[in-house]
């Protein structure tokens, strides 16, 4: 068996989904700058999986599509049972959970925990109405209910691949296959994840996003088939292979994007198609985009926004009368960029900028991978900018318009995985 490393992450910063709107900023977690030496405490059984369907939920509707029943979380036996499509109402309270019967008559209430599961193997479970496999531990905690999912590795994939790389046609099935292997080496990597007690991931956009039984298609599905087990390693150990949307030509790396040191296996790629000019994501929609803020959009922007990501003394910045980049990275992305306001000037780094530079409430820059263009009102100042990118997401490790790009050009699932993350190679969780 393959030992499991990983790198200090939160995934908000690891990938993106195709052609959506960039996640919210992460409140924590960098790439860090080495591969530290940590063997999952759950080898011994890889492929089990824990996914938090709900947090700090009021109630919760469960049902099955067979014969299925609720039991006591701490062996202490059956709680309730119930039909085919018959639902029960999951309830807490400080800590302490219960069932309620379709009929309307609640169960005991039971400290911490309860669990749901269908009388068949085959059958599937649902969470208001969603479907999914395994079994699923209700649990009560200071905050609310958490509806945790426990399922395989590989069918976690089934229900993540459709949602991350899209509804794609079996043309790209390269591309999904190198998909369904980075996303299944994220996970593998969040097995040792030890401060999360009741879960290891999320369903969401803070982890790699799942949709259970409702997301799979045919194209996934044969996707996490053919590539079962398969991750991306480096010095013998499972890594985080981040991805991201559209990287515009050029993939980072991450201290370029979230700052720390350089990781061996995610150096700057490039995605130019030999002997030509044009690049391989090309075929993405976000390859090119143009962002226009007038002066009082960009106003209320960093009155918002800057102070959460530069230190603003007494909360307000001022009124903005500049904006201009100071410094480029190594693959062409934004390194440094100067906010210049009645107040001060402020200086913004990697990522941070995409979350300062957009409307407020709105959608962050697609990338740092960007120019500015400015307009000067009749006194000289500030009138309007416009910023004209390349790339969609963080742009570290895999990107996934390349390896449709690659996939139609004739590449397989190893030769984009070994170009995008270089120096790896792919082996296999027993």
């Amino acid at each position: 068996m393959l030992l499991l490393g990983t790198l200090v992450a939160c995934s908000t910063v690891i990938h993106g989904r195709l052609g959506e709107a960039a996640p919210a900023k992460p409140t924590s977690g960098r790439l860090g700058a080495g591969l530290p030496e940590v063997p999952s405490p759950r080898a011994s059984a890889p492929h089990a999986i824990r996914v938090a369907l709900m947090t700090n939920a009021s109630t919760a509707r469960i049902s099955a599509t067979g014969a299925w029943g609720v039991y006591a979380a701490d062996g202490q036996g059956f709680v309730a049972r119930a039909r085919a499509g018959e639902e029960m109402r999951i309830q807490h309270n400080a800590g302490d959970v219960r069932a309620v019967r379709a009929d309307g008559s609640p169960t005991a209430w039971k400290p911490h925990a309860l669990v749901a599961r269908a009388d068949d193997a085959s059958g599937v479970l649902l969470v208001n109405g969603k479907r999914y496999r395994g079994t699923l531990t209700l649990i009560g905690t200071a905050y609310g209910l958490e509806v945790v999912e426990a399922t395989t590795v590989e069918d976690y994939l089934r229900g993540v691949v459709p949602l991350e790389i899209g509804d794609r046609t079996p043309g790209d099935s390269a591309a999904i296959q190198a998909q369904a292997v980075s996303a299944r080496s994220y996970a593998y990597t969040h097995l040792a994840d030890l401060a999360k007690t009741d879960y290891d991931l999320t369903d969401g956009v803070s982890d790699q996003v799942y949709g259970g039984v409702d997301a799979e298609t045919a194209v996934g599905n044969a996707a996490v088939a053919s590539t079962a087990g398969i991750v991306v390693t480096f010095g013998g150990r499972v890594v985080n292979a981040p991805y991201h949307s559209t990287c515009g030509g050029e993939t980072a790396g991450p201290e370029e994007v979230w700052g720390g040191g350089t990781v061996p296996y995610l150096r700057p790629v490039s995605d130019l198609i030999p002997g030509t000019n044009r690049y391989y994501c090309e075929v993405s929609p976000h390859f090119r985009w143009t962002r226009t803020l007038s002066v009082a959009d960009l106003n209320k922007s960093v009155a918002h926004y800057l102070q959460l990501y530069t230190a603003v003394p007494g909360g307000d910045p001022g009124l903005v009368r500049g904006v201009s980049i100071t410094n480029r990275t190594q693959s062409g992305r934004v390194a440094t960029l100067n906010v210049r306001t009645t107040k001060g000037s402020f200086t913004l780094t990697g990522d941070d900028m995409r979350y300062v530079l957009r409307t407020y409430g709105g959608a962050i820059l697609g990338s740092t991978l960007f120019s500015l263009s400015k307009q000067m009102d009749d006194s000289g100042n500030l009138a309007r900018l416009t910023i004209n990118g390349r790339g969609f997401g963080h742009g570290v490790g895999m990107c996934q318009w390349g390896a449709i790009g690659r996939a139609r050009a004739g590449q397989d699932f190893r030769t984009i995985l070994r170009t995008y993350y270089p120096g790896t190679s792919l082996g296999v969780v027993q």
